[in-house]
């Protein structure tokens, strides 16, 4: 009796330690949470590849005296053509930014041959490589360069456009957070059907986010990962997607053994125990598929895998331990008004996924047949994808320096309008200088500042920025110029987009081979991992190939970002070979028990359907929550991910999944011992078997 009483005792302390732990850990954390936006940068250089010219330019610049160059051009414009008013305006204000701040050289206007437009570069070294100094410069000098009386002025180039992507990046935060959380509490809602139920999933999610911040942050403090408005953004929308799906896993099966067992307590040991490899699993192969991006060479991209990493094992941390404790503290009144009574059934009656499973039961190989032919009709759609984004298409919305940039393309179309900068050694920059001034598609060019053994030398060129002709200029100075670095905004958007196809040739055969690895040492099986991953591949064409038909008709998107298919790969792998181990998983168990491999796959499919669809709501919500947002590479990566997830959770796991598991039988099993194992003669005409 003693023991019985000591051991009941124990079982009620467990939930109180582990919560008392949670909140010494949060109290911990909190001085460290709240400095991550301090360290999350945005800079050129902190999304460009390693090892690219255009980052050693950017990294050599900051070594020149006065430190890395701001470099602006003021753009002053009228359509009817400028008047003599205006050019003294002009002077007039460009004078005044030149005596209130250290520019590199007096700027002399540059007028269009048509008369309308007068461009003044404005280069400083003043903020050094401070991004907050350089937004007070380039805000300062929009305050200075007004129009008047008609006249149109616009405050453009690299400075600028890095200003004004900074602003975007800063606001994403709060209203992600905002908008992803009232998404997930709006779905929680309407899953569980209860006033009091979704607070605490939700609750556990914004806690995540918190933790999540504090060791992102520690990251980068004890190992250099880069934090950026991307990186960190998809990491909130990892914690709350990831994070609401292992809680409604492990939400349905506390629910189930509720009935069945007495003490929530226990109840709860018995989920954890029937869901919790499924849930680790899952959450290993999207973190194992996330740290693939170390093996990235684009720097956006490689810090996006540990801080993304982060978010899904920090909400695994809290869905496995502080979701449980707090659920059996509140007991089964949490669930009210419909209460799992001990002893109770749920109420019987037929759900979409069992007529899913029934109708895939009947024919497989025909829908197995239908459903493949769907997919990769959907996948053509991925050659209509618009080219390249360039940086002017980048925003949803126009700002400021986008606004400039077409005003110079449209004045200026004989030149371009945007620095080529080269890095050169000292010793050799007057050769470097002829050899450039000699290069096709080189309009001009001039030595800048000297130091630390380099020398810049800013190079115009003859076409429109990121043009064609540019492009083939700025090779061409590449291959001409042996120790040098080109560099400047074209130049870094050339080296995304080889870089990215760099990192997706490297990237892509890692993380395939890292999730098979996972999933056979899961399900002990080679061709059902094959099958599922094979799904995934189909899911991920099917959704860029969605994304393809509608981004430049729809949307009216006038480029792709380079790193799309990439990071939409990734994501979709690693997320979609969830659901497909919670039903695979499932599906094993009742082969275990000794189910008939039909029966095995339907029931598996009916009784995690229904968690599987809420879960790929809440993931595709989440990630639809991206399509909000001012950026337009954002925008195209919530879309291509949220479809997949839709098509992963309403087509290919329902349907051509348990398609395959029915049509191969127990050979979805080989070479495991569950291949082997004998199975009752098919009869010649079956019936398909209730669910």
């Amino acid at each position: 009796m003693g023991a019985a009483k000591m051991s009941a005792r124990r079982r009620r302390a467990v939930p109180w330690l582990v919560l008392g732990l949670w909140i010494v850990v949060l109290v911990v954390m909190a001085p460290f949470a709240s400095k991550l936006g301090d360290v999350q940068r945005d800079r050129a250089v902190d999304y460009l590849p390693a090892s690219a010219d255009s980052t050693q330019v950017a990294r050599i610049q900051e070594q020149l005296p006065g430190g890395e160059a701001t470099e602006m051009v003021v753009v002053y414009h009228r359509d009817g053509g400028l008047t003599a008013a205006d050019k003294a305006t002009a002077a007039r204000q460009i004078a005044r930014i030149a005596d209130a701040h250290a520019l590199t050289a007096e700027p002399r206007g540059v007028p269009s041959k048509d008369g309308t437009t007068v461009m003044y570069p404005v280069t400083s070294t003043e903020p050094g490589a401070d991004e907050k100094a350089r937004d007070r410069l380039v805000n300062d000098v929009r305050v200075i360069a007004k129009g008047e009386d008609g006249l149109d002025v616009e405050v453009g180039g690299e400075a600028a456009l890095s200003t004004d992507a900074g602003e975007v990046y800063d606001s994403l935060g709060g209203p992600l957070l905002y908008t992803t959380a009232g998404v997930v509490a709006l779905l929680l809602i309407l899953i569980y059907r209860s006033p009091l139920l979704w607070l605490v999933p939700l609750g556990v999610a914004g806690t995540s986010e918190f933790l999540a911040q504090g060791v992102a942050y520690g990251l980068n403090q004890g190992f250099g990962t880069s934090v950026t408005g991307q990186s960190a953004g998809i990491m909130t929308i990892l914690v709350f997607g990831a994070g609401t799906d292992y809680a409604l896993l492990l939400v349905s099966r506390y629910r189930e053994e509720l009935r069945r067992t007495e003490r929530p307590y226990d109840a709860m040991a018995a989920a954890l125990k029937g869901c919790g490899p499924a849930v680790l699993a899952s959450s290993g192969t999207v973190a194992a598929g996330l740290l693939c991006l170390l093996a990235a060479d684009l720097n956006s991209s490689r810090g996006m895998g540990p801080l993304g990493t982060v978010g899904v094992l920090v909400a695994l941390a809290a869905m496995m331990t502080l979701l449980p404790a707090i659920l059996v503290i509140l007991g089964r009144r949490v669930f009210w008004p419909l209460v799992p009574r001990y002893g109770s059934t749920p109420k019987a009656r037929r759900s979409l996924f069992a007529a899913m499973g029934s109708s895939a039961g009947r024919r497989p190989l025909t829908v197995l047949a239908g459903g493949a032919v769907l997919l990769g009709t959907l996948a053509l759609g991925v050659l209509n994808l618009p080219g390249s984004l360039k940086q002017e298409d980048s925003f949803t919305t126009r700002p400021d320096a986008v606004a400039a940039m077409r005003t110079l393309a449209a004045a200026y179309p004989e030149q371009g309008t945007q620095p080529i900068t080269v890095i050169t050694p000292a010793d050799r920059a007057d050769a470097a200088l002829t050899e450039i001034r000699g290069t096709e598609g080189v309009d001009s060019a001039g030595r800048g500042r000297t130091g630390d053994g380099w020398t810049e030398i800013s190079v115009t060129a003859k076409d429109a920025p990121e043009s064609a002709g540019e492009t083939a200029t700025i090779k061409a100075l590449r291959t001409a110029l042996d120790g040098s670095y080109v560099g400047g905004p074209s130049a870094e958007q050339l080296d995304l987009k080889d870089t990215n196809s760099r990192d997706t040739m490297i990237v892509v055969p890692i993380v395939l081979v890292s999730v098979l690895l996972i999933l056979i040492a899961l399900l002990r099986s080679l061709v059902a991992p094959l099958l599922l991953v094979a799904a995934v591949v189909a899911v991920w064409a099917a959704a860029l190939g969605i994304g393809g038909l509608v981004f430049g008709p729809v949307f009216g998107f006038e480029g792709t970002d380079p790193g799309l298919g990439l990071l939409s790969f990734v994501f979709l792998v690693a997320l979609g070979v969830d659901y497909g181990i919670f039903l695979m998983h499932r599906m094993r168990e009742e082969s275990l028990a000794g189910a008939e491999p039909e029966t095995a796959a339907l029931t598996a499919l009916r009784t995690t359907g229904g968690v599987i669809a809420s879960a790929g709501l809440v993931l595709a919500a989440t990630f639809a929550v991206l399509t909000n947002m001012p950026l337009v590479q954002l925008v195209e990566l919530g879309f291509v991910i949220a479809v997949g997830v839709l098509l992963d959770t309403f087509l290919v796991r329902p349907y051509l999944v348990t398609s395959a598991a029915v049509a191969l039988r127990r050979k979805v099993w080989w070479p495991g011992a569950l291949s082997r194992a004998p199975e009752p003669p098919v009869p010649t005409e079956r019936q398909p078997e209730p669910v």
